[in-house]
């Protein structure tokens, strides 16, 4: 006997909760006229606009830069930090140290940040957004390839050592092929993390080179248009690629580590 229908009522209440506000931000993002509430007609003029606005491009561009040197940091660090902590490390403390960055609010690790970039006086610009994206980067990168670490297999490893493989070549040759889809799923996690993130950035910035959700922000302190309707969508639409990239990668990991 199947489930009462009443019992799916909260379940689909809760996604009509949860992508209803998105839809409506979408739909808008299409408007003809300059309202953000009432829709006069389907347009892409918005979408135009924001071609044309330098502020909105500059801060464009230094969201990739950030969030691609950032990407970079974080999954080497992060891989690193994963393998260290699985394999050569038994310290729970260690354990939750190196997974701090992902748990602690993102006001208390950029106010930690920004003051210590000022102790160790550390001018703030793009390098510094780089640097701290990283640091809470690399917690969910490591999250990630601990998780695929956790389905490798082990005996490669130890036949590459008995065969004459020095540790390098085993890490390089045996065991970064394993770790492969969960490395490039921990990447596009930090980088979806990175183009996003407005609190650490705000704080470890310069204010000469805004980070896209900055520039966002100085937007929408005058209200909301369908300018930030047509801009808010096509970060949503990245993210939501780079989500479902991540998840082909993590289910083909997870494919190869059945065979």
């Amino acid at each position: 006997m199947g489930r009462p229908r009443f019992l799916y009522v909260p379940f689909w209440l809760t996604y009509v909760f949860l992508y209803a506000p998105i839809a409506v931000l979408v739909v808008m993002s299409f408007n003809e006229g300059k309202s953000p509430y009432l829709h006069e007609g389907f347009s892409l003029k918005w979408y135009g606009v924001l071609a044309e606005d330098d502020k909105v491009m500059e801060g464009l561009v230094n969201t990739l830069i950030v969030a691609g040197g950032s990407t970079v940091l974080a999954t080497v660090l992060g891989t690193l930090l994963a393998v260290g902590l699985a394999r050569h490390t038994r310290s729970k403390l260690l354990d939750a140290l190196g997974l701090m960055p992902a748990i602690l609010p993102d006001l208390v690790l950029a106010i930690g940040l920004l003051v210590f970039y000022d102790v160790v006086q550390f001018s703030l610009g793009l390098h510094s957004v780089i640097l701290s994206h990283a640091l809470f980067g690399m917690a969910f990168v490591a999250a990630v390839v601990r998780t695929r670490l956790a389905h490798a297999d082990s005996s490669l490893e130890e036949a590459s050592r008995d065969l004459g493989a020095g540790p390098v070549t085993t890490f390089v040759r045996v065991t970064l092929p394993q770790l492969a889809p969960g490395i490039v799923a921990g990447a596009l996690l930090a980088f979806t993390l990175s183009i996003d993130e407005f609190v650490i950035a705000f704080f470890t910035a310069a204010p000469t080179e805004p980070t896209l959700p900055i520039v966002i922000y100085s937007m929408i302190r005058f209200g909301v248009t369908p300018e930030i309707n047509a801009l808010a969508s096509i970060l949503l639409l990245v993210s939501f690629t780079v989500v479902i990239v991540a998840q082909r990668m993590t289910k083909i990991g997870e494919f190869r580590a059945q065979d």
